[in-house]
């Protein structure tokens, strides 16, 4: 379902959509990347003969070839993220940033990019500095799973590497809530700062929904504040105005020269993959 995505950006040469660059490829170059099985059209000098004469079967080495492409996958880890939906209680937002995030680790590792990773979790953000190949690919995932949500998003001075590490004409996945505003402005600035930031909002249906019935005590779970309401009487007013935060959400960013798109609990998660990194109509469109 990822095989006819890729990542792209649009300062590079190409047209429509995020464009495409000049990838660093697989072929031959100066740094080993992995071996593959050997296929029709490879070129003979290619094959590692030493591999055939031990196992019998041909193998290609893959090396990997500078690119103007580094991708940052940057994934909220604050305590919002933690929220499931009634739908399927076992999935959190979390749960589907983490997948999300593998998605795209897994197209830069098809494309020979290079990657890093940045999760933001209170007190301060843990970093991937940026490599290639499978075993950095490896790396991340751990990191993924190691992952909870808890505590706030980190104050700003722990956010202004964002800015610092990632390097000009840098592509960046932002997976995120975006419930906090100290994170919108930091994107605003990188992206000001010529790096290309791509934002997939995480949210839950029930968030969107707001389906619930009789009276609720709502609870923040970063900084403990609660709310009653009746929910009946409080969901067209909620409905609205969380519709209007969204929108005004993805006005902001969209005159800061970012890309936004959805991703709700319970949809599959190459939906918004294909929207923002495919080719076809829906791609245009998104």
């Amino acid at each position: 379902r990822l095989r006819d995505l890729r990542l792209a950006v649009r300062g590079a040469s190409g047209a429509g959509g995020l464009g495409l660059h000049a990838s660093r490829s697989r072929g031959a170059g100066l740094e080993f990347a992995q071996y593959r099985g050997y296929e029709p059209g490879d070129e003979p000098r290619r094959i590692d003969w030493k591999l055939f004469a031990r196992s019998d079967r041909y193998f290609v080495r893959e090396s990997e070839r500078d690119s103007p492409l580094t991708a940052w996958i940057v994934v909220d880890a604050s305590a919002s993220m933690g929220l499931a939906d009634g739908v399927d209680p076992s999935t959190t937002k979390l749960d589907d940033a983490r997948l999300l995030a593998a998605c795209v680790l897994e197209l830069a590792v098809r494309q020979g990019e290079r990657f890093g990773l940045a999760l933001l979790a209170s007190p301060a953000p843990t970093w991937v500095t940026p490599a290639g190949g499978t075993r950095q690919r490896d790396r991340c995932l751990l990191d993924l799973e190691r992952a909870t949500s808890a505590g706030a998003m980190p104050a700003e001075a722990a956010l202004r590497p964002l800015w610092e590490r990632i390097e000009p004409g840098a592509l960046v996945v932002v997976l995120s809530d975006m419930f906090d505003d100290a994170l919108v402005a930091h994107l605003e600035r990188l992206s000001a700062a010529r790096r290309e930031v791509v934002v997939i909002q995480v949210i839950g249906a029930d968030e969107r929904d707001f389906p619930f019935r009789g009276g609720h005590r709502f609870v923040d779970p970063e900084d403990g504040a609660e709310l009653r309401v009746d929910a009946p009487a409080a969901r067209a007013d909620y409905v609205a105005r969380f519709a209007a935060a969204r929108a005004a959400l993805a006005a902001r960013l969209a005159a800061a020269g970012v890309r936004v798109d959805t991703h709700v609990l319970g949809e599959p998660v190459d939906a918004v993959l294909r929207r923002l990194f495919g080719s076809g109509p829906a791609a245009r469109r998104a």
